[in-house]
């Protein structure tokens, strides 16, 4: 497990309850098959660019008998929103595809929805709770852990 997905599942609570959560590039499932495991009740998308990454989350969920529903970004129904959204987002994509990709998927969390993003401090996460906030999604840090950020992210 990476240090950032570490922090995230350390310092963030699972969902509880009924819940619809988007694991936002889901690499190979920790964090998807982590909720899933911890509350069989939320419904847990994952979701990743890579076919690969996908196989891997299929597999890893099945051996951890979770519920996750693996899918390239296209595949989500364009009207299904999330109460939360899940990331350790893929910063080295680079500053202008990675506002694109969270001014996609952001919008898609319910009204009173959040999203759990982890970036290091040294990969621009104050930066980017600036640019989120500015951008109309509050972002607050709620945890820094070994030179992570937790930040959550809410609609305005």
């Amino acid at each position: 497990l990476d240090k950032a997905t570490d922090v995230l599942l350390s310092e963030v609570p699972p969902p509880a309850g009924d819940k619809t959560v988007l694991d936002l590039g889901c690499g190979w499932g920790p964090i998807a098959v982590g909720i899933a495991a911890a509350n069989p009740n939320t419904t847990v998308w994952a979701v990743d660019v890579n076919e690969r990454a996908r196989d891997l989350t299929v597999k890893n969920a099945k051996r951890h008998r979770a519920s996750v529903r693996v899918v390239g970004p296209d595949d989500v129904p364009g009207e299904l929103l999330f109460d939360e959204i899940w990331s350790n987002p893929p910063i080295r994509i680079g500053k202008d595809a990675l506002h694109v990709l969270l001014a996609t998927w952001l919008p898609r969390l319910t009204i009173d929805g959040a999203a759990y993003l982890v970036v290091g401090k040294n990969l621009g996460a104050d930066t980017l709770q600036r640019w989120l906030t500015d951008s109309g999604f509050p972002a607050e840090r709620i945890a820094s852990s070994r030179g992570f950020r937790v930040l959550r992210v809410t609609r305005s």
